[in-house]
């Protein structure tokens, strides 16, 4: 099969551009024409430039997804053809994702569903995404359920903005802090040092700290590199450990602050992602083992398997998660109470919005403490470099 660019007018009278797939050109436009289009010409297809470095230089981002998501949805509620909604996203995206939805939309052409056309990208479309675009083909609801899928992928988005961007001040001062200081070791101690040795000068022990560090990293530079090589490969065997992972995660969640901020993000991403599958349709049971994969916790992974095994037995889900000390007694609280009033998602979609709040809230809470903590550090840094580089010069020019 090879592919054709082509240009034609729809039933409405609008050109489109977009790609088929034939054996000719003959073939081409006969499947354009079934279609109800109106060939105006076919080409041996060509991939512009920018499509060509595209997957080079570029990958698939959350915006990527939640336009496609949103566009997909609009498109869908509005009455359009799937196969040819794909066409148009087709055109339309950016170079990083024209692949994918290219493929996508083949699978669909030829009789597979959206959902198992998606399961093909796994990196792409997660199994919560994919389940529910499942759900919403068995049951005739997909515009629906892409339009709640793109809703959730927004607020997902926005959420994790806002912690990127409390981190982006405190990432500049320290990329900062370690330009400057590599600058020190690396040209400027080494010159200062030869000027020491011919006056004979009397170190602090902090220039003598800081020259011997210089020394290692100009004259022993390679061996540094494989140092952090080593250290890097054996925080990866050691990330892959399962008894690793769970020490690290449960000492990260006793840190102040910062332990909260990843206790309530993980809080508000499970009952935001709950909330999605059981609205949707999916069984509760179902929806708990899709979820557990909105963790990135091994605590709570595990915390969510047994109260996974304890539903399957009949016991409620509000009984189960009060019995993981691991969820807060709100969760357990505001879930029984869904299930009590059979609105479980309602209730679930407003705790997500709780939960986000005080995520937030430890946010500025942890914007706040860096600032004087950074200036504590800066202060400190640049009293060692004093100490460091310009008490040597003071005693030598004192000296004449």
């Amino acid at each position: 099969m090879k592919k054709f660019n082509y240009k034609a007018k729809d039933k409405e009278g609008k050109t489109i551009k977009g790609v088929v797939e034939a054996r000719d050109e003959k073939q081409a436009a006969k499947i354009l024409q079934e279609k109800g289009f109106l060939v105006i010409s076919i080409t041996p297809f060509r991939k512009s430039l920018l499509a060509q470095v595209g997957p080079i230089i570029g990958r698939v981002t959350t915006t990527d997804l939640v336009n496609f998501t949103r566009q997909l949805s609009t498109m869908v509620t509005a009455g359009l053809q799937l196969t040819k909604a794909l066409d148009i996203l087709e055109a339309q995206s950016r170079p990083a994702m024209v692949k994918v939805v290219a493929e996508i939309r083949r699978e669909v052409e030829s009789g597979g569903t959206l959902a198992k056309a998606m399961e093909k990208h796994p990196h792409i479309f997660d199994q919560v995404y994919v389940s529910l675009v499942r759900s919403g083909e068995a049951s005739g609801s997909l515009d629906k359920v892409l339009a709640r899928l793109a809703d959730n992928l927004e607020k997902r988005r926005e959420f994790q903005g806002k912690i990127k961007a409390a981190m982006i001040y405190p990432a500049i001062v320290i990329t900062g802090m370690c330009g400057v200081g590599a600058i020190m070791v690396i040209f400027v101690i080494p010159r200062m040092m030869a000027v020491y040795e011919e006056f004979q000068a009397e170190l602090p022990v902090t220039t003598k700290i800081l020259m011997a560090i210089s020394n290692f990293v100009v004259s022993y530079w390679y061996f540094a590199l494989v140092i952090l090589a080593g250290l890097a490969f054996a925080l990866r065997i050691l990330g892959k450990n399962p008894q690793f992972q769970s020490q690290v995660d449960n000492l990260t969640f006793r840190l102040p602050i910062i332990g909260k901020i990843k206790t309530e993000t993980m809080l508000t991403e499970f009952t935001r992602t709950l909330s999605l599958l059981v609205g949707a349709g999916v069984l509760i049971v179902d929806a708990l083992k899709i979820t557990v994969y909105s963790f990135s916790s091994p605590l709570y992974r595990q915390a969510l398997d047994e109260v996974t095994k304890k539903v399957e037995k009949g016991i409620p889900l509000g009984t189960a998660l009060a019995h993981e000390e691991i969820f807060p007694p709100i969760l357990a609280q505001m879930v029984a109470v869904g299930e009590e009033t059979g609105k479980i998602d309602e209730v679930l979609s407003k705790v997500s919005v709780y939960f986000e709040q005080e995520a937030e809230m430890a946010i500025k809470g942890l914007t706040t403490a860096i600032e004087p903590l950074i200036m504590i550090v800066l202060g400190i840094g640049v009293g060692f470099l004093i100490i460091s580089v310009i008490m040597p010069i003071y005693n030598l020019a004192s000296q004449f």
